[in-house]
């Protein structure tokens, strides 16, 4: 049965109540620095650690925390996001400013980054350093410093699951290098350019390469063998990055591990998976 927030939404009070049982699931506030659950409250919904005196709320250190959103709004835009909403209808239905919804649907995607396997290796890496601190990832698209290294990420399907490796060792010239010399057939959607089977990977993406846009061919006129009438992570991945058209390369990954998530959770309810993302701590990646 779908999780319903019919209910929880219909003020900022329940939203709250709600919101916050996710983030202190034991019923008593835990402070997000030193994890003591010995806490005194102030005024406002404030609470003071009684350790190291840090005071905090239910949404301090989470990525909840991150879009200045409020409660209500937080759960009436998961509901969209599970959805598959685009940030535009997002923010006609929320009645808010196009930036605010895009800013809290890239909390949301660093949340499910965050959450998968290779998440914290990710974030831990020179990739995640480029995309930076959550409030920097959470830029709206626009003139940006170019990412400085294109990353490729390898599509492994095994089953029913699909599993998408960042792989630090490739650049999109490699591509380019396999698909001139050892006829790695290669294709173009849009910026992304992604490959034929390669070693164990189904296939291999990049986006945003100058390098590859500029001279990418496709050899023998053989473009890669993905059928988009038949099942499989890529055929699923192609037809819904046609709606993300202007999507950048620094934007990429979290798009990209968004589909993973959604391919994986294909038959769930996604949205409590949702709502425990965005109450969790925002990893230190010190």
């Amino acid at each position: 049965m779908a999780l319903d927030l019919t209910r929880h939404v219909r003020t900022e009070e329940s939203a709250r109540k709600f919101l916050e049982r996710h983030c202190w699931p034991a019923g008593r506030p835990v402070c997000p620095r030193c994890g003591t659950g010995k806490a005194y409250v102030l005024a406002e919904g404030r609470v003071r650690c009684a350790s190291c005196r840090y005071t905090f709320h239910a949404l301090s250190g989470r990525f909840a925390g991150l879009a200045g959103l409020t409660p209500r709004q937080w759960l009436r835009l998961l509901v969209l996001f599970a959805a598959d909403e685009t940030a535009h209808a997002m923010a006609a239905a929320l009645g808010m400013a196009y930036n605010t919804a895009y800013k809290a649907a890239t909390v949301v995607r660093l949340s499910i980054l965050a959450a998968s396997l290779d998440g914290l290796e990710i974030l831990k890496s020179p990739l995640g350093a480029e995309l930076g601190s959550a409030a920097r990832a959470m830029r709206p698209d626009g003139p940006e410093a170019p990412l400085a290294a294109i990353p490729v990420f390898g599509i492994l399907e095994r089953g029913d699951m699909v599993f998408i490796d960042y792989l630090p060792t490739l650049a999109p010239q490699d591509l380019l290098h396999f698909n001139r010399n050892f006829s790695l057939p290669l294709s173009r959607l849009g910026s992304i350019v992604y490959s034929d089977r390669y070693l164990r990977y189904d296939a291999l993406v990049a986006c945003g390469s100058e390098l590859l846009n500029r001279r990418l061919v496709e050899v023998a006129g053989r473009a890669p063998e993905v059928d988009p009438r038949q099942a499989g992570f890529w055929p699923y991945a192609r037809e819904r990055l046609i709606r993300f058209h202007g999507v950048t390369a620094r934007k990429f990954p979290l798009y990209l591990k968004e589909l993973e998530f959604r391919y994986n959770h294909r038959d769930q309810d996604i949205l409590p998976i949702l709502l425990a993302n965005i109450a969790s701590l925002v990893p230190d990646l010190n």
